[in-house]
């Protein structure tokens, strides 16, 4: 691989997945909407062009993914405009690469594979999912896999990591670093799954460069399951024991969501992923890829404080 295109640049996922090619001497098409942000994220990297666009704009997302070997879809759409946009977007990325001859390498989340029934969810699993966000996540996949672009699907659990806002980890960080307690989305005593966004994106390059990988799916679990508590414990360590959470139950997030925007409210569906394990098997990818490291989630959270500091 010698060009990429990174479609959702300024988002966590996506700011991760720049920095891995990059770091690899890739040249990267960082692609967005917003030239603020990506200017303030990218201006200082050599090997970065910053394109500013709409994924729902077909003929921007085929100029900006021009020669390149792989499409990364990193982009994050807020939950209110899945209905509207996910398939949209989803065929245009695949049309983009069809025009430019491009593998599309995509980052998926859980939410297709449905309840785990506190199994392990590995890739041969059934898909059921039982919510709305889960059967247009699983449509998106079909989309995919009955394209002719060869294309290496990626399901993450929840992420954390520098530039990764829109996730639970960043709203529990945001208020500790104003105040001693902060909410956590779900039970203290559940184990919960987190992915540093820094890890994910090493190994979705590392299974990109192979040309066996495409045309599956591929779990990559995060650091080993945590509690809330352990969290709370763990967070007392990396900021001070002054520090502490509160958990956020299930009715509890559905009473906020009432008075909070429709992207709260939408949320509400999701929280059965809170409040029962569900957790990724990574047996494929480590049979693939060897053994795979995770990094510790204490040193994860220490390097996300510090890029919200900075």
């Amino acid at each position: 691989m010698k060009k990429a295109t990174v479609v959702g640049a300024s988002g966590g996922m996506g700011y991760a997945l720049v920095q891995e090619l990059v770091n690899r001497e890739i040249q990267v098409v960082a692609f967005a909407r917003g030239e603020e942000k990506l200017t303030q994220l990218y201006a200082d990297k050599e090997l970065v062009s910053i394109k500013t666009g709409d994924a729902e704009n077909i003929d921007q997302l085929i100029h900006a993914s021009k020669d390149s070997d792989i499409i990364f879809h990193a982009m994050n759409l807020p939950y209110e405009n899945w209905k509207q946009k996910l398939e949209v977007i989803t065929k245009n990325i695949i049309v983009a690469a069809e025009e430019n001859n491009a593998k599309l390498a995509v980052v998926d989340i859980i939410y297709a594979y449905g309840r785990s029934g506190g199994s392990l969810l590995t890739e041969e699993v059934n898909k059921k999912p039982h919510t709305r966000k889960g059967k247009l996540r699983l449509e998106m996949d079909r989309l995919l896999k009955e394209s002719s672009v060869p294309t290496l699907i990626c399901h993450f659990p929840d992420f954390y990591g520098p530039n990764a806002t829109n996730t639970y980890i960043h709203f529990t960080l945001e208020q500790l670093l104003k105040k001693n307690k902060a909410g956590f989305v779900g039970p203290g005593n559940i184990i919960r799954e987190f992915i540093y966004t820094k890890d994910g994106a090493r190994m979705m390059v590392d299974l990109s460069l192979h040309e066996e990988t495409y045309d599956q799916n591929w779990n990559i679990p995060g650091c080993p399951p945590l509690t809330g508590i352990d969290i709370d414990q763990l967070l007392r360590e990396v900021l001070g024991e002054e520090k502490g959470l509160y958990f956020i139950s299930k009715p509890m997030f559905a009473l906020y969501s009432l008075f909070a925007g429709k992207g709260m409210r939408e949320a509400v569906e999701m929280q059965y992923i809170n409040s029962e394990p569900t957790i990724l098997s990574g047996s494929k990818l480590e049979t693939f890829l060897g053994n795979v490291s995770a990094t510790p989630f204490e040193q994860g959270i220490a390097e996300t404080i510090a890029f919200m500091k900075a």
